[in-house]
C-alpha cells in the first residue's frame, strides 16, 4: 500500500490572515518581467497590510501562471515564494509530489473567474490540473485566490486547497494502491451479499457497524485518494482498477428482513409507528430489525410498558418461586383492589372464578395475575421477585450485540411500591421494555434457554444466572401455545403449527399500545405499535408476517 505523506497546513485556512513571522520576500517573474527563477528588487507582498481592492483578472492570471509554471518544474522554493505563506507552501508542494509519486504535472485553461468568493479583496483564477501518477493520468479543475497588500505587491494566498479543492488541512493525497477506508467496507446480511444499506430500516444500524466493527477480505484497487492523518482513507477520487471492499458480516436474514420491512407498514396498522426484532431462537442471532415512525429505532430502543407481554415471566416465577403449574387456581375476577389502586380486565374478558393459570393466560386476565403474584411473590412489602426472575433466567440487563450498536435496556425495578407492586405483574408501572427483549423472552421459553440477542457471528453472549428449568419451559410452552390456538392471539395465529404466544395492551397517557411475542418453528419475534387499540389487532399483524416468512 502507498501511504501518502502528511500535509502539514497549520495556520493556513483563515481567509484574511496567515501564519506569523513570515516576512517580506521578492517576486518572481510573473510581476517582474523576467525569466522563470529571476528576483525583482520591488517591494514583496506584506501580509499585515492587505488590500481590499483585488489585483486585476490580467494580474491575477500572470501571477498565477508563474506560480504554476514553478510548481510543474518541481520549482517548490520558487513558488512558494509567490504565495502569502512561502514556509508552509514549499512543504506541501513537496508533499503533494511525494505523496502521489508524481511522474508529471501540468496546467492548462489558466483564465481569471472574477472576484473570488471565499476570500475577500481577492481575485479568482481557474485552471484544470493532469498529473501523471502510478496507473495513469488524473485530471480535475482547481483554482486560486490572488490578493494584494497595500504596497502593490500581489500574491497566490496559500491553504490546502491550492493542492486540491476542499482538501482539509490534516488531510493528504495518496496514488497507487487505494487505502483502505471506513467508508470502503460493505455491512452485509448472513448470505455475505446483501448490502444492509438496501433496508431503510438498517441503515443507521449499518453505519455504526462500520465504523466499530473489523472488516474481513476483500481487494484494494489502485487509483488516487484522500487520506486523513494516519492514512486511512477518506474518499476515492480517481480508479485505475476497481478493487473489491472488503466486508463485515452480520446475522441478518435478508428475506427474513424484507418481510420485517413490509410488516411494519401492514396496512391495517393505519400508518401507526411500529417496530418488530425477529430472533433466531436456537442460538439468539438477531435476523431482522424493523421500525416506522419519527422516533428512531423503536425495535430495538422504543422503551414502552410491555403490558400483558410481561405475564411470561410472571408466571415464570410464579412456576419457580411458588411452585404452581398451569393447573393452579387462578381466579379472574371482574376488578381487584390492589394497595389501594383499582385494577381492571381489558374489554371482552369474561369474569372466571374457577380459572386456572393456563385459561388465565390465555385469555389475559389481569385480575388472576395480580392476585396470585401478591399473594405468591411479595413478600413483606418486597415485590422484587419479578425482577430477581427476569434477571436470572431471562437474562435482563445491559446487552452489547455487537458493532456499538446501542439497545436500550429493559427495566423491572425491583423496590416497586404501592400500586407499582401490583401494575409490573402485567407490565405497567414502571415495567419498560423493547422489542428486542420481548423477543429474546419468547425465545427464551422455545430454546429452554437463554441466548443473548447478537447481530454479528461470534460476537460475545453474556449468560443468565441461572437457566430456566425444563418444568417451568414446559409449562410455559404449553400455555403460549394455547393462547396462540384459542387464546387472544388466535384471530392473528390459529393454524400455524408450532406456534406460541402471548398478546400485550399497554396503556400510556392518553392511548394505548399493542404488542405481541411469538415463536414458530425457527424463530421468535416481537411487535410494538404505537396507538394500537390491542395487541392481536396491530402488532398480531406483524408477528404473522414473520412467523409465515420465517
Amino acid at each position: 500500500m502507498n501511504r501518502a505523506v502528511k500535509i502539514g497546513i497549520a495556520g493556513t485556512c483563515t481567509a484574511l490572515l496567515v501564519a506569523g513571522g513570515i516576512g517580506t520576500y521578492n517576486l518572481v517573474h510573473g510581476l517582474s518581467g523576467g525569466t522563470a527563477g529571476d528576483r525583482t528588487e520591488e517591494a514583496g507582498f506584506d501580509p499585515s497590510t492587505v488590500s481590499t481592492t483585488p489585483p486585476s483578472g490580467t494580474e491575477a492570471v500572470k501571477l498565477t501562471r508563474t506560480f504554476l509554471d514553478h510548481w510543474s518544474g518541481r520549482q517548490f522554493d520558487g513558488a512558494a515564494r509567490i504565495t502569502d505563506a512561502p514556509d508552509t507552501a514549499a512543504q506541501a508542494l513537496r508533499q503533494y509530489k511525494d505523496g502521489l509519486h508524481l511522474e508529471k504535472l501540468t496546467f492548462a485553461q489558466v483564465r481569471s473567474a472574477g472576484a473570488s468568493p471565499v476570500t475577500p479583496g481577492a481575485a479568482k483564477v481557474t485552471f484544470t490540473v493532469t498529473a501523471q501518477v502510478p496507473g495513469g493520468s488524473w485530471s480535475y479543475p482547481s483554482a486560486v485566490a490572488v490578493r494584494k497588500s497595500t504596497n502593490g505587491a500581489a500574491a497566490v494566498h496559500w491553504n490546502n486547497s491550492v493542492l486540491y479543492p476542499g482538501l482539509g488541512d490534516d488531510q493528504s493525497l495518496t496514488a497507487g494502491t487505494l487505502p483502505a477506508g471506513t467508508s470502503d467496507a460493505k455491512v452485509v446480511a448472513g448470505d455475505g451479499k446483501t448490502d444492509l444499506t438496501s433496508f431503510a430500516s438498517l441503515r443507521d444500524i449499518a453505519t455504526t457497524i462500520r465504523q466499530n466493527a473489523k472488516a474481513t477480505g476483500g481487494r484494494p484497487g489502485t487509483g488516487v485518494a484522500v487520506v486523513d492523518a494516519d492514512g486511512t482513507g477518506v474518499r476515492t477520487l480517481k480508479t485505475f482498477t476497481e478493487g473489491r471492499a472488503p466486508v463485515i458480516r452480520t446475522t441478518i436474514d435478508a428475506r427474513l428482513q424484507s418481510a420485517a420491512e413490509a410488516a411494519v407498514k401492514d396496512p391495517h396498522l393505519g400508518g401507526r409507528p411500529a417496530g418488530t426484532v425477529a430472533l433466531d431462537w436456537s442460538n439468539g442471532h438477531i435476523l431482522a430489525v424493523a421500525h416506522t415512525g419519527d422516533d428512531g429505532d423503536i425495535a430495538i430502543n422504543g422503551i414502552k410498558s410491555p403490558g400483558s407481554t410481561m405475564k411470561i415471566i410472571t408466571a415464570a416465577a410464579l412456576f419457580d418461586k411458588a411452585g404452581l403449574t398451569p393447573a393452579s387456581s387462578a381466579p379472574c375476577t371482574d376488578s381487584l383492589m390492589a394497595n389501594s389502586q383499582l385494577f381492571h380486565n381489558d374489554p371482552g374478558v369474561k369474569p372466571n372464578p374457577g380459572s386456572d393459570l393456563t385459561q388465565a393466560f390465555a385469555v389475559s386476565c389481569n385480575t388472576s395475575f395480580i392476585k396470585d403474584g401478591f399473594h405468591y411473590l411479595v413478600h413483606d412489602g418486597d415485590a422484587s421477585a419479578l425482577h430477581d426472575e427476569a434477571v436470572d433466567v431471562f437474562g435482563m440487563g445491559s446487552w452489547s450485540i455487537g458493532g456499538g450498536v446501542a439497545t436500550t435496556d429493559p427495566s423491572i425495578p425491583p423496590d416497586a411500591q404501592g400500586g407499582d407492586q401490583a401494575a409490573q405483574f402485567i407490565g405497567q408501572g414502571r415495567v419498560t421494555a423493547t422489542p428486542l427483549f420481548m423477543a429474546s423472552v419468547a425465545a427464551t421459553v422455545r430454546n429452554a434457554g437463554f441466548r443473548q440477542p447478537v447481530i454479528l457471528p461470534g460476537q460475545p453472549q453474556a449468560a443468565a444466572p441461572r437457566p430456566i428449568s425444563p418444568r417451568t419451559a414446559g409449562y410455559l410452552q404449553s400455555m403460549m401455545r394455547t393462547t396462540a390456538a384459542s387464546g387472544t392471539a388466535a384471530p392473528r395465529l390459529s393454524g400455524l403449527s408450532g406456534v406460541g404466544a402471548k398478546t400485550g395492551t399497554a396503556e400510556e397517557g392518553d392511548h394505548t399500545n399493542g404488542w405481541l411475542t411469538a415463536y414458530g418453528s425457527r424463530i421468535a419475534a416481537a411487535a410494538l405499535v404505537e396507538g394500537g387499540s390491542s395487541g392481536v389487532d396491530s402488532a398480531g399483524y406483524v408477528v404473522r408476517h414473520l412467523l409465515t416468512a420465517g
